[in-house]
Order: structure tokens, then sequence, then C-alpha cells
């Protein structure tokens, strides 16, 4: 079968840059008329002029056929979806023939026809003339149309198998969607132009290859003939001043404009530099994925992209793993991008038979690997922004690799190379790996890491830069460990960052699902919704971890004295004087102050105002805003910002203590529901001192409800049934959580479902009543001899309730548990939340950098965090207090002592633990209230490290302490 030649293609041009050309060209996208057929061997007179295909389907072209109910889509992460067996593919190969009827312009000669993007091989005919094939899915592919052009009308017909031999090496985590994706034109555009532009010593370097002459009107040169080099002044580019120059290059055919950035990367002591500065890179994987278009990607979606990037503080994009759409570079030049530009190869489901047969070492791939290569750095050789070649993704080793890297190293010596896949880093210039663990990351950054047993190899390797090409897996709820790997970048000049995995959730518009993954089509191979593992939703809205990323890679850090703040730029080619600082004093979450701060460009000590001493819990904000218009952003957008809480003087706190989750009150608040002598609960508790001590508590009467203060409680299972006149069920203990990606992917939902944390029962030992209401319980899963000793001790106090939970571990538990709080309803009018506390969005151990502590107000849809896949969202972190209102009724208010943690859902956590998709979420007739004392960290557990040891949450002793009172 033709589709199973190693050959990568026949009949195609010469791989040359993608350019901006003022040569006549011609659009062929639009309305084509398709056939789809279940095998590759239909016939093939398709092709001929006269073909009548009135009785086919029509497609829009750039388009990929299942997403227009041709076929159906499939995912999977590493599998192949067919057998491996190279070269050989399936019998059942959806095939999808094109035809396109198009008008020559009068007096039209010459021309080439230019496929941006086929999955995975096109045969293409012109007029019934074959041209050719190609593969190389997300590469461009030209054939010369001039000899089989003719006057008027003219017939294209190209014929696309969904399988080829070429599907082995793009087995990349994504969706299969075959098709042509990417743009057609004719064009009589033949230029091929390889600008080399650096910066050295205060100036620019220029010269070219290729044909015709240069100019650069802005810095006066004209007439720049090729491989003559000249200096200049100019101003280099960086990912944070994208300086570009408009060049055009003339031949006797056409004008090709260059967009010219000098800069120049280099290696020097295992220290990666751009213009002989340190580089690190806060960046990002980034597939090309629209919900609605699948790779298809609009201009708009991929500025939308990087705009989002430069407004979340992401400095660098690796192409994940593939060469993006060529627009999508020019833009990360225009507006400031570092990119790792990678090559369309991934064969990782040769892992799967341990590497047997892998294409990576067998010399008849050859061709098909060099080929590629070449199609990705001559497309985009000309880009400031690509400061690094990749070979792929997860391919193995051997040979052909060793020649891409050779062609590459001899084609373009200024860019270093990149490779994962091999330990030995024998053919590359920088040491990467994937989801090292924090550990191994500080290890590599002393130059301490575990030897290779070559010792040359393990030398040469030593003396490279390190960094992440994925790190932090951004699957549902998290990524945790953030901060502590930026820490890590930036404490050793070795480490040159990383790249987040990754920046999108592939998520497929679906009209009853939401948004699809691998299994809603029915494939029989697939891996589930790990592809929904992005910073930012299908629709591109941010999730929480892209805005922790922000807070993460700040590009300015703040630290307080007693009457300073001391503001240090990390940028790492720019001062600070496009920013405009200012500060803010809140008391109890109520604006009291507002100045601005004289930065001084280069940084330094700025002296704050004096702050009266006020009651309340005070804290201090420092923004940094941009002080004008960028191209990517609107003066006044929020850059960085710190808080530090004041004391009673008015001065920053000095100690090193996080008090985000511990207020910091050194004046006691008017009417703070905490004397200092204790609160009545905790007296009440020690028993009174005085004669009748034995009537304070005693059993309560069966079959009367209890009363303590305004609130009424079950005599058998001492359960609270009413609250202020409201109908209420609990507060009783949860352990439970709907387990995130982490959990499920680390094994950790096994464990806990094995131990029975996820179906608890409750025994009630005694209910014991008096001033107060004392409920003893034993709180375990079945079949085990694990449980918790848990104590509800209830008091009225004024209007409200105190109540203290004592929770004590029965037995010897080994596994960290998922939550520790109570669970609660209340009645479903309840519609908004106002709390003081860490917000506005949410926030776990180890994630929620980009909260900050204030006074915040949501409604109850607005505090959930729609994860592709339900899963625990949506906690409020120490939370001073909460109230919950709505429906013009009385509400609740609920306070910590000193905080908790806040859910509220209309929707159990055993509802939001079934879901797999959102749309099953359907609100019910309450609201259900989790007020938590701790949570088990987030982590990256479904592909990296766990949570990190402080963030795991151990069963030992605790205890919550709440008031609550009417609002």
């Amino acid at each position: 079968m033709e589709c199973e030649d190693f050959t990568p293609g026949s009949g195609r041009l010469d791989p040359r840059a993608a350019l901006r050309s003022d040569a006549p060209s011609l659009d062929l996208n639009g309305t084509w008329r398709f056939r789809l057929s279940p095998t590759a061997g239909a016939a093939e007179d398709f092709a001929a002029p006269g073909y009548d295909d009135s009785g086919w389907d029509e497609l829009p072209v750039p388009a990929h056929w299942p997403l227009h109910g041709h076929g159906s889509p499939a995912y999977t992460n590493v599998a192949y979806p067919f057998p491996i067996d190279p070269p050989h593919v399936p019998a059942e190969n959806p095939t999808g023939d094109h035809r396109r009827a198009f008008d020559l312009p009068d007096g039209w000669t010459g021309g080439r026809l230019r496929f941006d993007g086929v999955e995975s091989y096109a045969k293409v005919w012109l007029n019934g003339h074959l041209l050719g094939f190609t593969t190389g899915s997300r590469l461009p592919a030209e054939f010369d149309a001039g000899p089989w052009l003719k006057p008027g009308r003219n017939v294209l017909a190209v014929r696309v198998h969904q399988w080829s031999a070429a599907s082995y090496l793009e087995d990349q985590d994504m969706w299969w969607l075959p098709g042509i994706f990417r743009e057609v034109t004719l064009t009589r555009s033949s230029a091929d132009v390889f600008v080399h532009a650096g910066f050295a010593g205060g100036r620019g370097t220029l010269s070219f290859e290729g044909d015709g002459l240069l100019s650069v009107p802005e810095l006066g040169i004209s007439g720049l003939e090729p491989g003559v080099e000249i200096t200049a002044e100019v101003e280099p580019w960086t990912a944070e001043t994208p300086r570009l120059y408009e060049a055009v290059v003339t031949t006797a055919e056409e004008s090709v404009r260059v967009r010219v950035g000098f800069r120049t990367i280099g290696i020097e002591d295992g220290v990666l530099l751009a213009n002989g500065r340190p580089l690190l890179f806060k960046g990002v994987n980034r597939h090309e994925f629209h919900p609605s278009h699948g790779r298809a990607v609009p201009y708009a979606t991929m500025r939308e992209d990087v705009l989002l990037m430069k407004r979340h503080n992401i400095n660098a994009v690796r192409t994940s793993h593939y060469p993006p759409h060529p627009d999508f570079l020019h833009l990360c030049d225009e507006l400031g991008l570092w990119v790792i530009d990678e090559c369309d190869l991934e064969t990782h489901g040769f892992t799967q038979v341990g590497w047997r047969r892998n294409p990576s070492d067998d010399p008849r791939w050859e061709e098909a690997y060099l080929d590629r290569m070449r199609r990705t750095v001559e497309r985009d050789k000309n880009h400031p922004s690509v400061v690094m070649w990749s070979l792929g993704n997860e391919a193995g080793v051997g040979r052909n690799l060793a020649a891409m890297a050779a062609w590459t190293r001899e084609r373009d010596p200024s860019r270093p190379i990149h490779y994962e896949g091999d330990r030995s880093c024998a053919d590359v210039d920088v040491y990467s790996r994937m989801y090292a663990s924090h550990a191994e990351v500080e290890a590599i950054g002393k130059g301490v890491e575990d030897p290779l047993d070559d010792p040359e190899l393990d030398a040469r390797r030593r003396r490279m830069p390190f960094l992440q090409c994925e790190y932090a897996h951004a699957m549902g709820n998290g990524p945790g460990g953030l901060a502590e790997y930026q820490e890590l970048f930036e404490r050793y000049p070795r480490l040159a960052g990383g790249f987040i995995w990754e920046w999108i959730d592939h998520g497929l518009a679906h009209p009853t699902l939401g948004y699809a993954y691998g299994g809603d089509y029915g494939e029989p191979v697939h891996d589930g919704n790990f592809v929904i593992d992005g910073l930012v939703f299908p629709d591109r809205t941010p999730s929480p971890g892209l805005l922790d990323l922000k807070k993460v890679y700040e590009p300015v850090a703040f630290s307080f004295s007693a009457s300073s703040v001391t503001v240090r730029s990390t940028y790492g080619f720019r001062d600070l004087s496009h920013l405009s600082f200012s500060g803010e004093v809140e008391a109890e979450g109520v604006p009291r102050a507002a100045f601005p701060l004289a930065v001084p460009a280069g940084g330094g000590e700025v002296k704050l105002p004096a702050f009266p001493a006020e009651e309340g819990e005070r804290w201090l904000t420092v923004r940094a805003v941009l002080a004008g218009d960028e191209p990517w952003a609107d003066a006044g957008h929020e850059v960085a910002w710190a808080q530090v809480p004041l004391t009673a003087g008015g001065t920053p706190y000095q100690g090193t203590d996080d008090l985000s989750g511990t207020p910091y009150r050194p004046v006691p608040p008017a009417g703070s529901v905490i004397p200092a002598e204790g609160s009545a609960l905790e007296r009440a508790s020690e028993g009174p001192a005085t004669e009748g001590a034995a009537a304070f508590l005693t059993p309560a009467t069966y079959g009367e409800e209890i009363e303590v203060g305004r609130a009424t409680f079950d005599p058998v299972t001492g359960r609270l049934t009413r609250l202020f006149g409201l109908d209420v069920d609990g507060p009783a203990l949860e352990f439970w959580r709907a387990p995130i990606d982490n959990d499920r992917y680390s094994g950790a939902e096994w464990r806990w479902r094995q131990l029975g944390l996820d179906r608890l029962t409750h025994r009630v030992d005694a209910v014991e009543t008096g001033d107060g209401l004392v409920v003893r319980t034993r709180v375990a899963p079945a079949a085990t001899d694990l449980g918790m000793r848990v104590t509800y001790r209830w008091i009225a106090v004024g209007e409200g309730l105190e109540l203290v939970v004592d929770v004590e571990p029965d037995g010897e538990w080994s596994e960290p548990i998922p939550r520790l709080g109570v669970a609660m309803s209340l009645p479903g009018r309840f519609d908004r939340v106002t709390w003081f506390g860490r917000g506005p969005g949410e926030a776990y151990p180890d994630t929620g950098m980009a909260t900050r502590v204030g006074r915040w107000s949501a409604s109850i849809d607005e505090l959930q965090t729609p994860y592709v896949y339900p899963q625990e969202n949506g906690q409020r972190a120490d939370v001073r207090w909460a109230e919950l209102t709505g429906g013009g009724g009385p509400g609740v208010r609920v306070a910590g002592d000193p905080v908790f943690g806040l859910t509220a859902r209309r929707w159990s956590t055993a509802d939001l633990d079934r879901a797999t998709h959102l749309p099953a979420l359907v609100p019910g007739e309450r609201v259900h209230v989790n007020l938590d004392l701790a949570q088990h960290g987030v982590g990256t557990a479904a592909c990296g490290p766990g949570t990190l040891p402080r963030y795991e949450l151990t069963a030992r002793p605790a205890t919550l302490r709440l008031r609550f009172d009417p609002a």
C-alpha cells in the first residue's frame, strides 16, 4: 500500500522559509467537495477534472473532517490506536477525497501549490496530473504547479489518508484528527532567505543567505549583498523588549519582507545566555488547539494565546510537539516570547513494546527524520523568537536523531539543540528533563546529580544548562509546588527554568457533554481525560493554575522592613521604568489608605508612609502595574504585587511566619468573638468549679429535641437540625473530597477508597446536655479498625453558637487523608457568600499563590471552578469569617478561630464525585457547605512528583473552632 512507504514524500520542492512576499498568490481555502471512504483503496478517478462530484458533501478547508460529521475524533496519550507493525497500518484507514475548482486570473503563469498542514498523508493532483505526495502533518509542502496550470478553470484534487507509515512518527499526546487543517495556497513566490542578525558588544551584526539585495530603511541599510556582514547601532531583541526592524529582500521576481530581531544565544560555564545575559525560561508547552476547530486554529485565537501568556508573566513557549502555524511565531516575534521550536516527531507508543522496532534507530527511517527537521528549520529560521531547535519529543534514542542533530548544527550553528529523550545528551547542547522532582532539580542546580556511566559524556553534560522541558503537570485542580520550583530556578545559575505542561485543555465542544475527552467518541483505545491538562480551559478562560503561575513568574520582588519596601527587578533585559507602583492599606478587608510609591528604574528601597494605630487585622498591599499601554496589555494592568500584615504600631510585620492563615490582630477588634480569657465554650468544657458541676453535662432525654440558644438538635444523633430558624443538616466530620486528577492518577484515590474514606459511618457514643451540648462519636469506615474519636461541643453565646470539634485518631493511620473538616447543608435559597480571607479565587495547601487577604463576595455558582472533569474545587482558604445569604431571608455567619477553609456548592461531594462531565452536576434543593480545618495538598502526581511532604495531611489530634451567628 502506497501510504506504507518509508519515503516521506515525492514531487515536492525543496523546503524554504515562510516569507511575506509581494508575489501574486491565490487563496484556495474555503468550501471544497468532500467524500469519506472507510479504506484507502477507493478508485482515483475523482482526480480527473471532469469527474462529477455533485453527490459529494461540502467541507471547509482548513478543517479536520471528524469535526464536521465525518467519522469521529480519537485521543491517545501514548498508545498507538492501531497495531504496532511499522510501516504497516490498518486496512480500515479512513480516507478523505477533496476537490476544489478554481479560476486562474488572467495572465497568470507558473506557481507553486503550498500546503501548510495535512494529516497524515496527502496525494495531490492538479488537472488530473499527479504532482506527488507528502507526509509530515504539521510541516509545509510545496509542489510545482506551473506546467499543469491552464487558463480559466483548474481542478485541484487531494486524497488524505488518516493512517500512514508517517503516523508512527506522530504519536504526540493529542487528538488524532485527519484533514487539510492549514492553508492551501497557489503562489508565484519562490524566494528563500536566511537572515543572520546577532547582537554583541552593544552592536548588531547583519548578513543574509539567498538571492537579491537586502535593505533595512530604518537603519539606513540598502543594497546589502548576500554573504556580506555589516554592523549597526541597534536595539537588541528580547522577549521583554521585542524590538523588530523591517527588512526587505528584493530579487528580480519579487520582494519579501522579513522582520529582523538582533539577538545572540549562547552558553557559557553551563549558563544559557541571550545577548550575554542569563536567560531564564518562564514557559509553557503549547499544543495548537481550538475546541471547535481542533488544530485548525484561527489567527485571532493564536493572538489571544500570546496576549494571555504575556499578561500572565509567561516569557517562553515550547511548541509541543511540532512547529506551530507560522503566524504564531510572527506573533511571538512581535509581542515577545522565547520559543523552543520542536520538530514534528514522537514515537512514544513504542515504549509499550520495549522500544522494539523504534524508527529512531532504524536506517530505513533516516530520510523521513531528516526531512522533518529540514522542513522545520528552513521554514522558521528567520524568527528571532526561535532561540532553540528541538529534535522532537519522546522518540527514544538512535542514529536518526543523531543525524538530525548533525544536520541542524551544520545548517544553523547559532541556536542550541534540544532533545529530552536521551539522558546522555550526546547530540544536544542543553540538559533537559521532564517532571524531575524538586530535590532532583536542586541537585542538578548544584551540579551533584547522579553521574552517567560514561565519564566523558557525564563531564560534557555537567557543563550544560539545565531546563525542565515539561514540569508541573496542570491537569485539573493544580498544579501544586510551583513556587518551590521557581525558587530553585532563580537560585542556581545553571537552571534555565522550564515549561509547564501544558497551556490548554484539549476539550472538544460536545452538544451534551460540554467538552469531550478520550472515550467520549467510543474509541476502543483511549487515555480518558489525560488530554484535559491545561492552564486555560478549552474556551481559554484562565484556570486558577494560570493565575498562580502569573504570581510565581512575576518579574518584580518585594521585601519589607519596619519603615520601607525594597523593590527588586527580576527582569533579565529591562528595568522598572515602564511600571507604576502603589500601596493600599485595608483593615478587616475595608480600604483605609492608598498612596503612590516612587520606585527608581533600577529598583531599591522606598520609604513607606506612617500608618496610625488601628484596631483590627490590617494588611498592606503593594502593586506594580503598567504605567502606559504595551502592545500586549493596557496601562494599569497588574504585573506584580505583595502583601504584608501591619503591627499595632502601623509598621510591616517583620516575622518569618506566613500570616495569611494566622490573623495578626495585635489590637483586638471591637466586638471580637474571642474574649481574652478564652471563649465561653472553652470555659464550659473545662467544667464549672462551683457546686452543681454535675448538672452542667447531663444525658439528653430520648425523644425530646435539644435546644441550645437558637439551635435545635436531634436528641439521638446530636446532629444540628435547625439554626436561627433555618432547616440545616450537620455539621458532621468529613474526610472525603471528590478526587482531583492528581489523586486519581497517583493511586491516592484507590488507596483512600480501599480504606473506605468515601463511606464513613458515624457512631454516637454519648449526647450530653447542660449549659451546652456535647456529642461524643466515633467516625470510621467499614472493614477496618481505624477510626477517629470526635467530640462536638456546642454552647450558646449571645445570639450565636460556638462549636469546638476535637478529633483524636484511633489506630495506626499510615495513609494521608484527603480533608479534615465538617460538612453541613443549608436551604437552597442561599445564593451568595461574602467572606474575609484569601481570595478571590480558590486555594489549597500548595496552590493559591494568586490569592490575597481581603474581603470578597461571590455567588454560589461563581465559587465553582469549572474543571472539565469534575473534582474537588472552589475552596476559599484561610477564611476568618463568611456570610451566606440570599432569597430574602436571614443568613448565616460563620467565623473561625482562627480560620477555616470554605466550599459551598449546589450539589453534594458525592454528586461531584460521581460526575464525569460538568452537565452531570445538576443543582439540588440544598446548599452543601464544607468548613475545613485542612486539606491534603494538590501536587502534580497525575504526571510527576506527588504532594511535597509539608503539604500532606496526616491523621493526628486536631481541633476545629467555629462560631455561627445570624447574618
